[in-house]
């Protein structure tokens, strides 16, 4: 960047916004009451916003990645500036520019953060893709984003072998390795003028980004997002996750999916913080911690899985526990959320949104907290439940429906739509609302409390089940580290709840008596209608690669096992079938 890139109509209208909610930062009224969104016809991200704050304060740590080894880079909002725009000189020179699909397959290096921030200078599409797909997954997701590009690992060259000869390779070579015959290496990008220009403003309304949703009913759908809808939207985001000016933010998320744009680009960009990175090779809480402790991590988000682990741990061994303590991806369970208040004095404030979308519920900071609720909805979100029977809206002050948006209120962090699918597009839409697909509960004070997935929940003898509630009440008991509660199909109650159960190591010597202890603990906690019937003891859960328990899975096995008479494994709860 040659010259310093002055602020512009929009970067003051997002900023002024920004610096309400940061005066609001504990004032949830307040900042419902006086939180509107930017109203921008132009905007981009990285020129508008963070080349500014770049040269407002250019030696202010914007990214900081530590090793494996516990070695540690820091690279500065100048730094990021200016390599940003050498790559995006770099990627014009190779025919990349405004509007091209670019699948982006990188892990947690400083390579992702330069070159998603170059394709936003270009006015390119970025399609952040995880590292972990198979080939014919990356095939799909080449075709369904009508990709023409692809950055990624040379090291992972095998897994793009299946796509078109046409697309353009880049490779970004690790040591003791080289880019692939006909890829182009990233390394060549260091050559690059960075007196960068754009071809013309961007329009706020172009897409920015394409996201694979996780995939945890069906087929992985692809959200289209805009110039605004993330970047300016994840404001709620910002706001929820509690970040400020200065502070070490850490979000355990793998990049490839939106909860990595959320809270290791965007928030804490906006809020000019440090974007914080641990890459470890395996997970181990002690370690974690010292890295904490040892890097003076402020705030700190992560999802259940991590939490869950953490708590195996002691806990005390961080003597200076971040400000801020935050769960997404999936609802916290209230055990665990008790466990880590008592070591460390917060409260982990669970929130709610999705790839769609933004936060748009959260427990935000210096509020009441209540153990196992998702919170209220977030400045600038219209958040309604739909009864999902008749499609109304429910207005009662203490009801349960399906999480909605209200259209009419505008929510600027909302997707644009699917990508390449209208009909889809058209049925989140239905009476203008924007339907979550999730039923939740809200409470005389306003808090929503997550029952379920439409698709999870279930009757049990006319009864409805929330797979949550059992599973919440199964993972307090101490052998039990993950659970997930499917339907078993019965032919006088219609289903009966099963729990496929993954355990401690110490559970595994007396499998029966581990399974009685469980049943007791349960019918102890759970009204009888509610009583866990089955029970089978798993290595592991079925994930989405994000890390999201793919109950649909379990239901399609339990289905078959019924169907087959299978009864290997099964432990019955005898004394009250």
């Amino acid at each position: 960047m040659s010259q310093p890139r002055p602020a512009t109509a929009a970067t003051a209208a997002i900023r002024s916004a920004r610096d309400l909610l940061l005066a609001h930062a504990t004032d949830y009224a307040g900042a419902r009451r006086t939180f509107r969104w930017p109203a921008l016809r132009e905007f981009n991200f990285a020129l508008e916003w963070f080349d500014v704050v770049a040269a407002e304060n250019p030696d202010r740590p914007a990214v900081q990645i530590v090793s494996a080894d516990l070695s540690s880079r820091s690279w500065s909002y100048g730094e990021l500036s200016r390599r940003s725009d050498q790559v995006a000189h770099w990627l014009r020179s190779l025919g990349v520019h405004r509007g091209d699909h670019v699948i982006v397959m990188l892990g947690n290096t400083i390579d992702l953060w330069e070159t998603m921030l170059a394709l936003t200078k270009l006015g390119a599409v970025a399609i952040p893709t995880s590292t972990l797909l198979s080939p014919a997954d990356l095939a799909y997701r080449a075709e369904k984003g009508e990709a023409r590009t692809v950055v990624t690992l040379a090291s992972l060259a095998d897994r793009v072998a299946e796509l078109p000869e046409r697309m353009l390779r880049i490779a970004v070579v690790g040591e003791g390795d080289h880019a692939p015959s006909g890829w182009h290496d990233f390394a060549s990008s260091r050559t690059a003028s960075a007196d960068f220009t754009p071809d013309g403003p961007t329009p706020a309304t172009d897409t920015s980004l394409l996201y694979f949703t996780s995939g945890t009913t069906s087929r992985p759908k692809l959200v289209q997002h805009s110039h605004v809808s993330y970047p300016v939207g994840h404001l709620s985001t910002m706001w929820w996750l509690g970040v400020r000016e200065g502070d070490v933010h850490l979000n355990i998320s793998s990049p490839g999916w939106a909860k990595h744009a959320w809270s290791s680009f965007y928030s804490p960009f906006l809020a000019e913080a440090t974007v914080f990175v641990y890459n470890y090779d395996r997970f181990d809480a002690n370690t974690l911690m010292e890295v904490m402790e040892r890097h003076h991590v402020s705030t700190f988000c992560a999802p259940p899985t991590v939490w869950r682990m953490l708590i195996q741990a002691d806990l005390g061994r961080l003597p200076h526990p971040p400000r801020e303590l935050v769960g997404a991806g999936e609802p916290l369970n209230p055990e665990v959320i008790g466990r880590v208040r008592d070591a460390w004095g917060g409260t982990i404030r669970d929130g709610f949104g999705q790839t769609e979308m933004t936060a748009c519920v959260g427990n935000s900071p210096g509020q009441v907290v209540k153990d196992g609720s998702m919170g209220r909805p977030l400045p600038g979100y219209p958040v309604v439940l739909v009864d999902p029977v008749t499609g109304e809206r429910v207005d009662s002050v203490e009801a349960e429906g399906e999480i909605c948006l209200d259209l009419a209120g505008g929510p600027l962090g909302l997707m644009a739509g699917y990508h390449g699918d209208p009909e889809a597009t058209e049925r989140s839409r239905e009476g203008g609302f924007h339907h979550t697909g999730d039923i939740a509960t809200r409470d005389a004070d306003g808090y929503l409390t997550y029952i379920g997935r439409a698709d999870d929940v279930f009757k049990a003898s006319d009864y409805k089940i929330s797979p949550f509630e059992l599973e919440s009440v199964l993972l307090e008991h101490p052998d039990v580290v993950e659970a997930a509660v499917v339907p078993s199909p019965d032919p006088t109650r219609l289903a009966v709840p099963k729990a496929y159960v993954c355990l401690t190591a110490a559970a595994h010597d007396d499998l029966d008596a581990t399974a009685g202890s469980i049943f007791a603990y349960a019918r102890e906690r759970l009204s009888s209608h509610q009583w866990v019937r089955i029970i089978e003891f798993v290595p592991e859960l079925p994930k989405t690669i994000s890390g999201k328990i793919r109950r649909v899975d379990l239901r399609a096995r339990e289905v078959e096992r019924i169907a087959a008479g299978d009864e290997s494994g099964q432990h019955h709860d005898r004394d009250h079938r």
